[in-house]
């Protein structure tokens, strides 16, 4: 009887040899995924470790910047930052929320990571740019007619904001319409529109309503403004009849486009 022959001699050796070829393929791939997975696991939990964990990124220093009137010490108190705490657990927005809550005369704060042991707080004050006189004392009004802060000693340059409301006629009318608070908006909108120049030199700003709001300037003079509404118009034709009649005291630019003024 014959033997095989050579073409179904290597179909055997080919099934013979075939499977044993792949498993020892597949078993080093296995081998190394299993590997790389455990490698992956043991960075993550020591990364886990070192964040939550070791003393290495704790919160020990709280920095502060930005401040002109409140002192670093006061922001640290009110930020309450949990020192010693693992840094990455730090709620920042809770942070800022507290220092806006307990310090109204913080405008803007933000608060940073500063690896590996730092928080930074970095604060905007607001800046006064009217004084209300209550008693023996002044209230700061910025300018988004947000009262925040209540001191003993007037700041230098900011205007005293003297609120004289009409009782009759149609100033009395526009008391009605408008509270205070509103007439307090409208002066401090008047006040964001002055000239650099007029704005160094304004002393009070005089709210009687809406509509009648004056400047009482350095030198005894005085400007008739009128409401808040054009205020760009105003300030322009407010400088050039200064320029115009530097020796007047008395100024009316409540008509931007029929500016007057007079000596007496």
């Amino acid at each position: 009887m014959a033997g095989p022959t050579t073409a179904e001699r290597g179909e055997r050796q080919q099934e013979s040899s075939g499977p044993p070829r792949a498993r020892r393929f597949r078993l080093p791939r296995l081998r190394t995924m299993i590997i790389t997975a455990l490698a992956l696991v043991l960075v993550a939990a020591g990364a886990v470790w070192v964040l939550y964990g070791s003393n290495w990124t704790r919160v020990e220093d709280v920095t502060v910047s930005g401040t002109r009137v409140l002192t670093a010490a006061q922001v640290r108190e009110a930020a309450d930052v949990p020192v010693g705490d693992p840094l990455v657990s730090v709620d920042t927005e809770a942070v800022e929320a507290r220092l806006r809550r307990k310090v109204p005369r913080i405008d803007e704060v933000a608060v940073e990571r500063s690896w590996p042991h730092g928080i930074g707080l970095k604060v905007t004050e607001r800046t006064p740019v009217l004084l209300v006189q209550k008693g023996g004392k002044f209230v700061e009004v910025d300018d988004e007619g947000v009262r925040f802060a209540t001191v003993s000693r007037a700041p230098k340059g900011v205007p005293t904001l003297e609120l004289e409301p009409a009782r009759s006629g149609s100033a009395g009318a526009s008391l009605r319409r408008f509270d205070e608070d509103r007439l307090v908006r409208e002066a401090v909108r008047v006040a964001g529109r002055l000239p650099a120049a007029v704005a160094r030199d304004t002393r009070v700003v005089k709210v009687r309503s809406y509509d009648d709001i004056s400047l009482e300037l350095s030198r005894e003079r005085t400007v008739a403004w009128g409401s808040g509404e054009r205020g760009a118009d105003k300030a322009r034709a407010l400088t050039a009849l200064m320029k115009a009649t530097s020796k007047a005291r008395h100024f009316d630019v409540s008509v931007p486009t029929a500016p007057a003024s007079s000596v007496s």
